[in-house]
């Protein structure tokens, strides 16, 4: 049971449904054959526990096999602020988040897993921060990575990214930023095609900042992002070269694709050869939890 729901015996949402609020943000989630039922509820509980009241959750079931479909269902029915959509076939996450959006009413538009956990004053920290600097487009925050065994990292994130902070990978977690809706409407949503499966935030991204839009990082761990060895499982070589594909055209639009940043486009190619792409997994845990140590240790000399 959710935190909010222990305390009062119900949830927030909870209410007569006769009384309308102001919906501030809308939550989009795209859910597909969840296989850790008590992952996706964890998700839902974070949300339902923000400190932020006023959103909505718009729940897409991407096409799940019918032994998930009750899972989702159980799990939209934890709060009345939560609205299942149903899909006929598995389209994809970028089809899903699309048709989230066009059924979203807040101002604001927030990015959720159903794998990841959010800190209860993220929304509303979120909505602050774009309420009162209207330069940005979208805020994200950096993370703790975590798995079954508990938080064994950071992504430390650029506080305000520019164009060659794209070439390495996204710099932004996708589940943990909020939006203007008006920017995404702008954009036309995500683009739902076969060369950006598994890569339609990175593709988003690059192509709102192509066009002069920016976007910022709060330098607060205001997200759990779940790094585990499910996410290591190797990518087709197929979605590798569309990423690659992705890549040279993103980086084109932004001006940094030059003899020096060709090998950042063959990246995902190079990840995906055997032997090489599980090495530099583990070297880059191992590298992440020393300059972490390092970093407190820095830190704590210094008062800080």
């Amino acid at each position: 049971m959710c935190r909010s729901m222990r305390a009062s015996g119900k949830s927030k949402g909870r209410m007569d449904t006769k009384e309308k609020w102001d919906i501030k943000v809308s939550i989009i989630m795209g859910v597909y054959n969840p296989e850790h039922e008590e992952w996706l509820k964890a998700s839902i509980c974070s949300m339902i526990d923000q400190s932020l009241t006023e959103w909505e959750m718009i729940l897409y079931d991407d096409g799940s096999d019918a032994v998930y479909k009750e899972r989702i269902e159980k799990a939209a029915k934890m709060d009345q602020r939560i609205r299942l959509i149903r899909g006929r076939e598995n389209r994809g996450l970028a089809y899903a988040l699309n048709q989230c959006l066009k059924h979203a009413k807040g101002r604001y538009v927030a990015r959720m897993d159903d794998d990841d956990i959010s800190m209860p004053e993220r929304l509303e920290k979120q909505y602050q921060f774009l309420e009162k600097n209207q330069e940005f487009g979208w805020a994200g925050t950096t993370a703790a990575l975590f798995d079954a065994g508990g938080i064994w990292g950071k992504e430390e994130l650029s506080e305000i990214p520019g164009a060659e902070d794209f070439l390495k990978h996204s710099p932004y977690i996708h589940p943990s930023v909020m939006f203007r809706s008006e920017v995404l409407k702008h954009a036309g949503g995500y683009l739902a095609a076969r060369r950006t499966k598994r890569c339609e935030d990175y593709e988003l991204f690059m192509r709102l900042c192509a066009e002069g839009l920016r976007g910022y990082n709060i330098q607060e761990e205001l997200f759990l992002y779940r790094e585990d060895y499910r996410s290591y499982r190797k990518r087709k070589m197929k979605y590798r070269l569309f990423e690659m594909q992705i890549r040279y055209q993103g980086f084109q639009k932004l001006h940094i694709l030059t003899p020096a940043s060709l090998p950042y486009v063959l990246r995902p190619l190079v990840g995906g050869l055997p032997g090489i792409g599980t090495g530099w997994r583990i070297f880059r845990r191992k590298y992440k939890e020393i300059q972490n140590r390092k970093n407190d240790l820095w830190r704590n000399e210094n008062g800080q």
